[in-house]
């Protein structure tokens, strides 16, 4: 139990609860800091999404033939096709989402500590509840930001619409389908973002406090270099297992999510074209960029996190 108590010492430098939170600075400079972030990697998710919905018939079927025909055709603003969409809508869905996910994995690991379980089984059980949690909880924000956005990353490519910006997409997927349309793909987005993120925090927890039994052999607290290298490496492994797991419910709902109504087929339909067009590796279209994608985020999105969450600790030294 000593060595527990030396990990749980180490670790207590990076696990700052809810409560400890200054909740004003954390949403505002949390804002700027996930909106950069989001800058800086917002083209790989443009590139995923071409690649999810590309036609049998569409030659750029590759990351790099993507990547060149975006720039041949936009130039460098074609990565940021749906930008303005997603930051804009990103502010509230991510203060929703961690809210949920802060409160939740408090909550859970109250009822959990009467089990005396391991550090690493409590970190992945109650990191996990709270990334499902804070996932269904945002999608109500998210779902009609994600087709409006998505919509935008592909117009003009492989056959579909073109847009004049957000609004414009806002309002004709109101105007052919109400409402309802901006919530298509809702169900396959809670299969699988809410299980992706249960993986993905559930994952960084565990595999943060097996790094530390392997590293930590001392009292001293760890350097701020040697929290972000551990939390690093949690980011890279929870943001694989994620992509690897969930990309094939997330191929199926991006092609949901931007075809037109007229022509819109069920996720059956969707399912049966992909094995005709490229047998079940149809599912892991875009898998490479989204590994990518999914372990870059995860890394920059949680070195963020964590330097926030350190930052506005109220009145205690992080």
């Amino acid at each position: 139990m000593e060595a527990a108590g030396t990990h749980r010492q180490s670790f207590g430098q990076t696990e700052i609860n809810w409560d400890k939170l200054d909740k004003t600075k954390f949403y505002i400079v949390g804002a700027g800091i996930f909106s950069g972030v989001t800058v800086a990697l917002f083209p790989i998710t443009v590139v995923k999404t071409r690649l999810q919905v590309a036609s049998h018939n569409t030659s750029e079927r590759g990351v790099f033939s993507v990547a060149r025909g975006i720039l041949k055709t936009d130039g460098i603003r074609g990565f940021y096709r749906g930008f303005g969409t997603v930051v804009t809508g990103a502010i509230p869905t991510r203060a929703l989402y961690l809210t949920a996910l802060e409160t939740t994995k408090s909550a859970v690991l109250e009822v959990l500590e009467p089990f005396k379980l391991s550090e690493p089984t409590q970190a992945a059980m109650a990191n996990g509840v709270a990334g499902m949690t804070a996932s269904v909880c945002s999608q109500a924000v998210f779902v009609p930001v994600d087709v409006v956005s998505q919509r935008l990353m592909v117009q003009g490519y492989s056959g579909h619409a073109t847009y004049k910006g957000g609004v414009d997409v806002l309002r004709k997927v109101v105007k052919s389908e109400g409402i309802r349309g901006l919530y298509r793909g809702f169900g396959l987005s809670v299969a699988t973002y809410s299980p992706s993120s249960g993986v993905w925090w559930a994952s960084y927890g565990a595999s943060q406090r097996f790094i530390w039994r392997i590293l930590d052999d001392r009292n001293a607290p760890p350097s701020e270099a040697e929290l972000m290298l551990v939390q690093a490496a949690g980011g890279v492994f929870a943001g694989a297992t994620a992509a690897c797991i969930t990309n094939p419910l997330d191929t199926i709902k991006t092609r949901l999510q931007v075809m037109k109504h007229d022509t819109r087929p069920t996720a059956r339909q969707v399912v049966r074209n992909l094995i005709a067009d490229d047998g079940y590796s149809g599912f892991f279209r875009g898998l490479g960029p989204r590994f990518f994608s999914m372990s870059a985020w995860g890394t920059s999105m949680i070195l963020a996190y964590e330097y926030l969450k350190r930052m506005c600790a109220k009145g205690e030294e992080a």
